[in-house]
């Protein structure tokens, strides 16, 4: 039944060390160990000053979350403080490398926390080579105290970006759906939550069906398929105001939305007399353009790259599920996927050197990336049900969401060595991510 297929588809570091080199991590190795830092106290933490979070002050709280933040992704080895050696006296002091070295540490954070007037706080902190003895890097965040939360995700961000030589994704959003209720009448909601699982909103309240979220570049708005009645449509919600438009409003069925990467434009699936076909559709204007032209197959899920020059997306017209690549307008359709068993859900990278999917061979799922033209294929995770990859904006790791047999449908990343796979954790099942760019402060 075709209906039952398009809805199936829907849901579907290495040290790098030479001898007076300053310590990076190579992301992309095969096999890494993590690296060994040292993140003291906060200097100011204990001052009475602070407003206090559930019995801790900003500085304490700031740093869990940078070093959860950090030792999540799996490249990093946070040392416990009970074995540090030295207690900082000020953030202008030069450490005794000395004791870090003895406790084998590789990399060493030092930093203050102030309060300012107008309810703000100022983290301040220097980055040190404790093998070299030399600084990597000194910076400066200010924010308000109700987002010190995110000032933390910042604070990690340029953490990892100066050790690994990639951006940062700790300050970012997902937007998933939330499930709950009977297998056989399902309740799914639209909910929004910080990359880590915190400050959590429902954006729907499930009298509506919905699936496949995804976000504006500008994360203002976000885009995906609700089911109003029995009218399958893809609609459009501003986030600020939770306003909401159609976007899909055809006789047949639309699905499968996607921004454009300027978010000028909207990607969609529209099914009608037999046929699934690719459209766009102009913000501005309204106007539509066909850019597939099959018949009596189906092309699904598509993706924009990363440049807006090309569309990745699956489709049956070769008699089984395959992924394709086309120009923008629509022109050069090329398959790409020669695997065996059926392939779905593509998505771009950011960095735009890799395409995630979801594969179904042998009565099992997998998650994977492959190269833009189909080369290098590799399996990250695989289960009973693994589906929909969605990238962090630095392009090294997917979230995904899994399912055992008999199991909740939860959440995980992983990153692009496979090796590090975690569950993130949500109020009730959850399926259908989709990562945000990086937000500002």
């Amino acid at each position: 039944m075709k209906i039952r297929y398009i809805l199936t588809a829907l849901l579907m570091l290495v040290f790098a060390m030479p001898a007076n080199a300053e310590v990076e991590i190579n992301v992309s190795g095969a096999q890494r160990k993590a690296m060994k830092i040292a993140i003291p106290e906060m200097l100011g933490s204990n001052s009475n000053i602070f407003t206090k979070i559930v019995g801790r002050d900003y500085g304490s709280k700031i740093r869990d979350v940078v070093v959860a933040d950090l030792e999540r992704s799996g490249l990093f080895e946070v040392i416990p403080e009970r074995s540090y050696i030295e207690k900082l006296p000020s953030l202008d002091y030069r450490p005794s490398f000395v004791d870090w070295q003895a406790i084998k540490a590789q990399a060493m954070v030092q930093s203050r926390i102030q309060e300012l007037p107008g309810e703000k706080i100022r983290v301040d902190f220097r980055l040190w080579d404790v093998i070299t003895e030399q600084e990597l890097t000194g910076k400066t965040f200010t924010s308000t105290k109700e987002n010190w939360r995110r000032l933390a995700h910042v604070v990690a961000d340029a953490i990892y970006e100066r050790l690994t030589g990639d951006k940062g994704y700790f300050n970012t959003r997902v937007v998933y759906v939330s499930e709950s209720g009977m297998a056989t009448r399902r309740i799914k909601r639209l909910a929004i939550m910080d990359q880590d699982g915190e400050n959590h909103q429902f954006l729907t309240d499930g009298r509506n069906l919905v699936l496949t979220p995804r976000f504006s570049p500008n994360m203002q708005r976000i885009t995906y398929l609700e089911y109003a009645g029995q009218n399958p449509r893809v609609y459009m919600m501003d986030l600020n105001t939770r306003s909401r438009q159609i976007l899909g409003n055809f006789p047949g069925m639309t699905f499968a939305p996607v921004f454009s990467p300027d978010g000028n434009k909207v990607l969609m699936s529209y099914a009608n007399n037999g046929a699934t076909n690719i459209y766009e559709m102009n913000l501005g204007s309204r106007s539509i353009k066909q850019l597939t032209h099959e018949k009596g197959s189906i092309s699904t899920s598509p993706s924009y790259s990363p440049d807006g020059s090309k569309i990745v997306f699956n489709s049956d017209r070769g008699g089984n599920q395959q992924l394709y690549v086309m120009d923008a307008d629509g022109g050069n359709v090329e398959r790409i996927s020669f695997g065996k068993g059926r392939y779905a859900t593509p998505v771009w990278s950011p960095r735009g050197d890799y395409i995630a999917f979801t594969k179904m061979a042998n009565g099992a799922f997998y998650i994977g990336v492959m190269a833009p033209d189909g080369t290098g294929e590799r399996i990250l995770a695989d289960g009973f049900l693994v589906e929909g990859p969605t990238w962090s904006p630095n392009g090294r790791v997917l979230m995904f969401f899994r399912q055992d047999r008999g199991s909740p449908v939860r959440l995980y990343t992983i990153d692009m060595t496979g090796y590090n796979e975690r569950r993130i954790v949500t109020p009730a099942d959850a399926s259908d991510p989709a990562w945000s760019p990086l937000l500002g402060l």
